[in-house]
Order: structure tokens, then sequence, then C-alpha cells
């Protein structure tokens, strides 16, 4: 049998958009957008990505109001599988 190989992108996700939400629901919008951004980019749909504990805490890191203005994140999925996993990339 072959192996699964595992293709990896490398995406920069905008999220200025939130700046036009109100402050106290704009990290909880940001993983929406991402979900989102994803889910276009990959042409999947949204309950197949699966977002890493490690990718919520940056986004939640300075509170519920303050989340980055931008996000660079590594996709990786299996051709076979419909799964996405949204992780930070190694550096």
């Amino acid at each position: 049998m072959a192996e699964k190989e595992i293709n990896e992108v490398v995406y920069t996700i905008p999220l200025r958009k939130l700046l036009n939400t109100p402050r106290t629901s704009r990290a909880p919008k940001a993983v929406k957008l991402v979900r989102e951004y994803v889910a276009k980019h990959r042409k999947a749909d949204i309950e197949d990505i699966w977002i890493d504990k490690e990718v919520n805490e940056k986004i939640w890191a300075r509170g519920i109001e303050k989340p980055p203005n931008k996000i660079t994140l590594k996709v990786a999925w299996i051709d076979d599988e419909d799964l996405i996993e949204v992780l930070l990339p190694d550096e």
C-alpha cells in the first residue's frame, strides 16, 4: 500500500475586518473568519476544518477585545480524507 501524503500550505489570514465588529465579540469572530477563509481557499465544508488548540490560544492571547490583525497559519490535509487541520507554522 502507498503511504498517504500530507499536503501543507501556509496562509497569512487578514483579520482587519474585526474592527467593524463590537469589541466584546472580536476573538470569537476571528475564529469564525479563520474557518471561513480556509473553507473558501481549500474548497471544503466548514465542519471539516479542525483548528489546533495553539492557534486558538494565539488568537485569544490578548483577550477578547484585541485579536491579532493578521495571523500566519499552516493548513494541512490528506487527499483521501475530508479533515483539514489548521496549525501554527514551525519556526
